[in-house]
C-alpha cells in the first residue's frame, strides 16, 4: 500500500506500532488470522504524482519513484525496510529513548521537485478452518492450493523457483489458501492494519540514528571436516528473548510468539567501528521447520557530541 498517512515535515520518529483489527477496531487473535510480517519502506516520488484517481486506492503509483532503503548491507532486493515485525508485534516495544529518533523529512536529503512517501507491506494468513494451523503459518508449500503452473511462472530472489522450494513467502501469495477442513465455512470479514506513530519536531536536541536490519541467515561452507561460517564470534551487544502467549485473547494467544524483549545500552557504552562484523544468532526449538525467518533491527548513532 503506497502513500500511507505519515507525519509531514522535518520530524523525528520515536515509535511505530502496528496491530491487526476487525471492523469494530478489536484486535484479531493470531489463532484466527496470523500476522506473518509487516514492513514499512520509504520511497521518493516526483511531486504532483497521484497514486490514483481514487484517493482510497493505494496501489502502485504511476510515474517515477526511487526506493530509499535502510543503512543495512544486504542487496537492494532483501530487507530494505525501516520498520517491521511479525506475530510478536503487539508485545514488542519500538519506542526509542531520549534523545534518539529516526530523522525523516529533511529537505537536504530530498531532491528538489521530489517528496518523501511511505509504503506498507503486510502478509497475514487467515487460518480459520485450516487443517494444520501450525504448518500453514510456516508457509509450507504442500499446505496451500498452489496453481498448477506455480513452479513454471514463480520467480524468487535467486531466480525461477523449483520444486525444491518447500516453504516460504512465495507459497503464501495473495489469494492462496491453506488446506481447509472438509465442510468448514467461515463468514467473510474485513480486517485492517492499525498503526500508531509517535514523533517530535526536529531540533538541536535530537540525535539521529541510522537504521540497520540484520538477517539471521548464515551461509555455511565446509573444507573437509572443517565447517566455515561467514560470520565472526565476539561480545554480545544485545539478547532479545521471546514471550509466548498463555490465553486466547489477542496479544496473549497460547502457543504463539507474542513479544520480543528489546535493549538499549547506555549511550556511549558500546561502540561499533567501521568494518566491524556484527552477527545475529537465532535459537529455535528442536523440531522440524521447513524454513526460518529471523531478523533484528538495530539503531546506530554516530559518535555523540560532548553536550549530548
Amino acid at each position: 500500500m503506497y502513500n500511507i498517512e505519515f507525519p509531514k515535515g522535518h520530524v523525528g520518529i520515536k515509535s511505530f506500532d502496528v496491530d491487526l483489527v476487525d471492523e469494530h477496531g478489536n484486535s484479531v487473535p493470531l489463532h484466527e488470522t496470523y500476522i506473518h510480517h509487516w514492513f514499512i519502506l520509504k520511497y521518493n516520488i516526483k511531486k504532483n504524482m497521484s497514486v490514483s484517481q481514487n484517493p482510497n486506492d493505494h496501489s502502485k503509483p504511476s510515474g517515477d519513484l526511487i526506493y530509499k532503503r535502510n543503512d543495512g548491507t544486504c542487496n537492494n532486493g532483501i530487507l530494505p525496510h525501516q520498520w517491521s515485525s511479525g506475530s510478536e508485534t503487539r508485545g514488542t516495544s519500538t519506542k526509542l529513548p531520549y534523545p534518539f529518533a529516526v530523522e525523516i523529512g529533511n529537505r537536504a536529503d530530498i531532491t528538489e521537485g521530489w517528496e518523501e512517501q511511505w509504503l506498507l507491506g503486510v502478509l497475514v494468513i487467515d487460518t480459520r478452518g485450516a487443517e494444520n494451523k501450525k504448518i500453514c503459518i510456516q508457509c509450507r508449500c504442500d499446505q496451500f492450493n498452489l496453481p498448477e503452473n506455480f513452479y513454471d511462472v514463480t520467480v524468487g530472489f535467486h531466480g525461477k523457483v523449483t520444486p525444491e522450494y518447500k516453504a516460504g513467502v512465495l507459497c503464501c501469495q495473495d489469494k492462496f489458501q491453506c488446506k481447509m477442513r472438509k465442510g468448514f465455512q467461515a463468514p467473510r470479514r474485513n480486517l485492517a492494519i492499525k498503526y500508531n506513530i509517535t514523533w517530535v519536531n526536529w531540533d538541536q536536541h535530537q540525535i539521529p540514528v541510522r537504521f540497520y536490519v540484520l538477517d539471521v541467515t548464515d551461509r555455511v561452507t565446509t573444507n573437509g571436516s572443517e565447517t566455515i561460517h561467514n560470520c565472526q564470534d565476539g561480545r554480545t551487544l544485545c539478547t532479545s528473548t521471546p514471550t509466548y502467549g498463555t490465553g486466547k485473547e489477542a496479544g496473549n494467544e497460547e502457543g504463539y510468539l507474542v513479544g520480543m524483549s528489546v535493549c538499549y545500552p547506555k549511550p556511549g557504552s558500546m561502540k561499533i567501528d567501521d568494518g566491524e562484523t556484527v552477527t545475529v544468532e537465532s535459537i529455535y526449538k528442536n523440531e522440524f521447520l521447513p524454513a526460518v525467518m529471523g531478523d533484528m533491527h538495530f539503531y546506530l548513532a554516530d559518535e555523540l557530541s560532548h553536550d549530548a
